[in-house]
């Protein structure tokens, strides 16, 4: 399935829901519901960022047992994709190498009910959404079309649009006998317009980041073939469900949110290594190579309230100008930026010969 929209007003460019209609009529992209896997992780980080955490916030990549008194999960195992687990990670890197540990970790400190209510703000339904640690592996359930209404909330600053499928009706003498009027994605529109606004669902530094954080899948995570694309204003986030039953990307630009899902009607796995990056990457990347062509690049717009700032990697602290350890440029809200430097190692000093024979003598 496929689809593509204009994350604007909604209005729907291109929608593939089948290899062919006359052998089936089921429309995957509007009518199955698929688990999301990790295209659900966004809701997550959205959530986090909004209850104070920053992308270089770190967390425990480590892992998880008994995360839950109820017997169906005492036996869950959660695990990364590598099987292996990385210690204090960044949001940033959480989300880039789309570590499942970091999202349970996560959901957890915050609670279900925060994270339901801010999914529930992206067009989700309750019914939707399993009140389990398993939500934030994106184990409950979308279609396609739902997915391209979610992922244009960050593409377009924040506001929840509506998708349509026709934009007016024409009579055969031209008269407008139907006119849609869909919701601008605007804050503020025009003055002397008289559309109706989207409503906000992020303000417009959460939503600055979390586009900063979707543009560095593509650009250092997991969606990086992407880059062939030689654009810096795409984004995304690949997703994978257990034994490779669903394989997902969600994309897109400032102008276009594309939907690309593979899997099987029921639900066979699509085979060991048919992961989002690999089996749903390449579908849109064919897709936005001739839908952005004429397209120019868009630059990336701080808003108000947000600070530029140079960290260590390592702590998520203010860099010391001769820190041994990386560095990172990092976007913080103004109220969170951090504001205690990283401790500097302490000095190797080197002994001369005479200064090694006292300390051994002593």
């Amino acid at each position: 399935a496929f689809v593509a929209l204009n994350p604007k007003n909604g209005a729907i460019l291109a929608l593939s829901g089948g290899y062919a209609y006359f052998n089936n009529k089921y429309n995957r992209a509007t009518q199955a519901k698929r688990q999301p896997g990790s295209g659900f992780k966004p809701i997550i980080y959205t959530s986090a960022l909004e209850q104070g955490y920053t992308a270089a916030s770190l967390i425990n990549d480590a892992p998880i047992l008994n995360p839950h008194s109820s017997q169906e999960e005492n036996e869950w195992r959660p695990e990364n994709y590598s099987h292996k687990f990385y210690g204090p990670t960044s949001i940033r890197t959480a989300l880039r190498k789309s570590r499942n540990l970091i999202s349970i970790r996560l959901l957890r400190a915050i609670g279900i009910p925060i994270i339901t209510k801010t999914a529930l703000r992206f067009g989700f339904k309750q019914k939707q959404l399993p009140q389990k640690l398993s939500l934030a592996l994106g184990s409950g359930y979308a279609s396609p079309l739902q997915m391209a209404r979610m992922y244009a909330a960050f593409a377009n600053g924040g506001f929840l649009i509506e998708p349509f499928f026709i934009e007016r009706i024409e009579s055969s003498t031209g008269n407008i006998l139907f006119q849609a009027e869909p919701q601008l994605a605007c804050d503020p529109c025009q003055p002397e317009s008289t559309q109706k606004t989207a409503t906000r669902i992020m303000s417009p530094q959460v939503n600055f980041i979390m586009k900063t954080l979707l543009r560095d899948v593509v650009q250092r995570g997991t969606a990086t073939k992407a880059k062939v694309l030689e654009r810096r204003d795409i984004a995304g986030k690949t997703g994978t469900t257990n034994n490779q039953k669903d394989a997902w990307f969600d994309g897109f630009s400032p102008t276009i949110v594309g939907i690309a899902w593979v899997g099987h009607d029921n639900s066979e796995t699509l085979g060991r290594w048919e992961t989002g990056g690999k089996a749903a990457l390449p579908l849109w990347i064919d897709f936005m190579r001739y839908a952005l062509k004429d397209r120019p690049e868009v630059e990336l717009v701080m808003p108000e309230g947000i600070n530029k700032i140079l960290i260590d990697t390592e702590t998520g602290l203010l860099a010391n100008e001769d820190a041994s350890t990386g560095t990172w440029e990092e976007y913080f809200r103004t109220e969170f930026a951090p504001t205690e430097y990283a401790s500097l190692p302490e000095p190797i000093y080197e002994l001369n010969e005479n200064q090694a024979d006292t300390e051994q003598s002593e």
